[in-house]
């Protein structure tokens, strides 16, 4: 079969929610991927909250000759989309309807019929990943356009635990970037444009960093790079990095000799006295847990 052909006979799937529609996206999602290079069309319709909404939906997607999924958990407007999809001769499946009915049947509990309950009551869990998944996309500089979005930046030397401290600051659902400073090479533009108050020096003892430097090297069998751990460049290094803290007006905090929790307790207790979290001050160092 000619591959154009094929492809123009790829009808959309359409994903229905009164929610967000993550359940039902990750539902499709899990069958589609049983299925290599399908190059099926996904299209999330979320917030369907009124009759009118779901009547220019069905129009649009008899027009395609699609096909209609949906998890609506408001009864009313569930059978209302079933009947107009009968209706209009458009395919649908109801992922939610015949469990919701049994639940029920069975519960004797009213349902409180209230789309995107689960993820709010789950939302401590939601905004981790998310911080995480930030994190991880923003870890060694990566991505300084958007160095704005973070809500706490690291900055300094090479092996002066940016990443670690990073990592543990997300888990707890903080989205952090860190900037890695170089001899010789300009941080990027955007580190100085950002709140300073949100940026954070790490300063760490030259003789400490050296030994850091050296494991690094002996673990990846490269310990000919003598100027890495090099004690004059180091403390060149040290110094370079405590001019641009100074010329952004970045917080310095001192990680030697410290565990990464405290470390970590440091930037949250600074951050808790600058700024409110999410409408209220912070009273806990780790606001997620609250």
């Amino acid at each position: 079969m000619d591959e154009d052909k094929k492809d123009q006979q790829i009808r959309p799937i359409y994903i229905v929610s009164g929610g967000k529609g993550l359940a039902g996206n990750n539902m499709v999602h899990s069958l589609l991927i049983q299925y290599p290079n399908n190059n099926v069309p996904v299209i999330i319709v979320p917030d369907q909250c009124e009759e009118k909404q779901l009547i220019e939906l069905v129009e649009k997607v008899k027009q395609e000759d699609g096909l209609i999924t949906h998890t609506m958990v408001n009864r009313e407007l569930r059978t209302f989309l079933s009947k107009i999809c009968e209706e209009n001769g458009v395919k649908h499946i109801d992922f939610m309807g015949e469990l919701a009915d049994y639940l029920d049947e069975n519960l004797q509990i009213p349902s409180l019929q209230s789309p995107g309950l689960y993820r709010e009551i789950n939302q401590q869990y939601f905004d981790r990943i998310e911080a995480i998944e930030f994190t991880l996309n923003h870890d060694d500089g990566m991505q300084p356009q958007k160095l704005h979005k973070a809500e706490i930046i690291l900055t300094g030397v090479s092996r002066s635990g940016k990443t670690p401290l990073s990592v543990y600051l997300a888990m707890y659902g903080w989205k952090v970037a860190n900037i890695p400073l170089v001899n010789g090479i300009e941080p990027p533009k955007e580190l100085f444009e950002v709140d300073p108050r949100r940026v954070f020096g790490l300063s760490i003892n030259p003789n400490q960093l050296i030994s850091h430097r050296m494991k690094r090297l002996r673990s990846i069998d490269n310990t000919d790079n003598t100027n890495y751990v090099d004690e004059k460049m180091v403390v060149m290094e040290i110094r370079n990095a405590n001019f641009i803290f100074e010329k952004g007006g970045f917080t310095v905090i001192n990680i030697s000799n410290k565990p990464i929790e405290t470390s970590a307790n440091e930037i949250l207790n600074t951050l808790a006295n600058r700024f409110e979290y999410r409408g209220r001050r912070l009273d806990s160092p780790y606001p997620m847990d609250e």
